[in-house]
């Protein structure tokens, strides 16, 4: 049985890993993501929070985003690299006001590089 198993779940690895399969599988960042992935992704997951928070369905963010069904799954799958970051911003700005989405761009600390003061 625990074979059986084992290969059921690299068949679903293999499945999900297959550049082919392009729906209903959340995409994470690539190893050693650039600034502007890093960015792109963190707006699709905020989109994504923004349906989840406000109950709706893909229907009616498909209508608040403007957007047709197979665009707004790109953007909740976090396929980044169908959009540029201009038109995730345009996007985003639909669901929410100027005062409720900031850009923020800062250096982060290394963790080994803070020390701790007793």
């Amino acid at each position: 049985m625990k074979l059986q198993e084992e290969k059921e779940f690299e068949e679903y690895l293999n499945k999900i890993e297959d550049p082919k399969n392009e729906r209903e599988v959340n995409r994470d960042l690539p190893e050693n993501p650039t600034v502007l992935q890093v960015a792109k992704y963190k707006l699709c997951k905020k989109i994504l929070t923004y349906q989840i928070r406000n109950g709706l369905t893909d229907e009616e963010l498909n209508l608040k985003l403007e957007l047709s069904q197979a665009e707004t799954e790109d953007i909740l799958f976090c396929e980044i690299e169908r959009f540029t970051l201009d038109r995730l911003m345009i996007y985003a700005g639909r669901l929410f006001s100027p005062n409720e989405l900031e850009v923020i761009v800062e250096e982060k600390k290394n963790i080994a590089d803070v020390r701790t003061i007793a």
